[in-house]
């Protein structure tokens, strides 16, 4: 059997990615840093304290040219416990890109504009 572990994203600026994935979503580093010995890559996995799901910010030194996302067709995707605190606090950081009010979702783009789909727990809605 195999289960998930992580994801990853490349970065351009890790501080502001990181202060980023903070203040949006909660997430903190865990476990140390990964940093090549002759400072080529430095990766750091964040968390969010509730699964061991985690997402793998690396940065890349001699990648100085900003990276393609292509069509932004694959994304990460959180679920929301408060739904509509965190489209407010998304709303307040100007970072929601684009809002699907049939489906409920809604989608945020990180510093390097790559999306997170915001999804509402809809288990509690359920009882």
């Amino acid at each position: 059997m195999l289960t998930f572990n992580h994801f990853n994203f490349n970065v351009s600026d890790l501080e502001r990615s990181l202060e980023f994935y903070k203040a949006a979503l909660g997430l903190e580093p865990v476990g140390e840093r990964k940093v090549a010995e002759d400072g080529s890559y430095i990766i750091v996995f964040l968390g969010d304290g509730k699964t061991d799901f985690r997402l793998e910010l690396t940065w890349l030194r001699d990648h100085p040219q900003k990276y393609d996302l292509g069509e932004c067709e694959f994304h990460l995707a959180l679920r929301a416990d408060d739904y509509a605190a965190e489209h407010v606090r998304h709303e307040q950081m100007g970072c929601i890109c684009f809002e699907n009010h049939k489906m409920g979702i809604y989608f945020i783009s990180d510093p390097d504009g790559y999306w997170i789909e915001i999804i509402p727990d809809r288990s509690k809605a359920a009882k």
